[in-house]
């Protein structure tokens, strides 16, 4: 089963694919964290995931490109915290630009590897794209990829839901057809 949570920064997405997460008992529970520690504030940030996933049960594995390289348990359920960083880290890896349409793809080669070796995925991903600011000739190819790996993954899922002030919003269904 594929779960695509989404939500904007802060919204609660996060604590709600963490809460989900744990109600899948008697089983591995893997945690995909994709974020580089680059900076002061991507250190801040995964201090805090650090924290609120403790005690959880969740064996963290850090894996911030190439979602190929990971070997996972059948019977596992993981969570891939964050699409928006790992399309970031794809497309700027070895400080350049690369193709959108070959990160998109092979990010979406990577999700489907992982959906081969677990019982349940979910990924965390951030809706950025409703601020309407110009932007630079990269920032635009990123959210190109973005919006083309989260229009993909909504469709493979079996679930989406949007986190809106920490309310979970289905917007799709186990079962419907996107």
């Amino acid at each position: 089963m594929l779960v695509l949570v989404t939500g904007g920064s802060g919204s609660g997405k996060s604590e709600y694919a963490e809460r989900q997460m744990t109600g899948f008992a008697g089983h591995r529970r893997f945690y995909i964290a994709t974020m580089e520690c680059r900076d002061a504030e991507s250190e801040r940030r995964i201090a805090r995931h650090r924290a609120m996933r403790a005690g959880k049960g969740f064996e963290t594995l850090e894996c911030p490109g190439d979602l190929e390289r990971l070997s996972l348990d059948k019977e596992a359920d993981v969570l891939l915290e964050c699409m928006s960083n790992l399309v970031a880290n794809e497309m700027f890896a070895d400080g350049k630009l690369h193709e959108e349409k070959e990160i998109a793809d092979k990010i979406l080669k990577g999700v489907k590897h992982l959906l081969r070796q677990s019982r349940h995925v979910m990924i965390v991903t951030n809706e950025v794209f409703s601020d309407g600011a110009p932007y630079d000739p990269w920032t635009q190819e990123y959210l190109r990829c973005l919006g083309r790996v989260n229009r993909v993954l909504a469709e493979m899922a079996d679930r989406v839901v949007e986190v809106v002030y920490s309310i979970p919003v289905e917007r799709k269904k186990e079962g419907e057809h996107s």
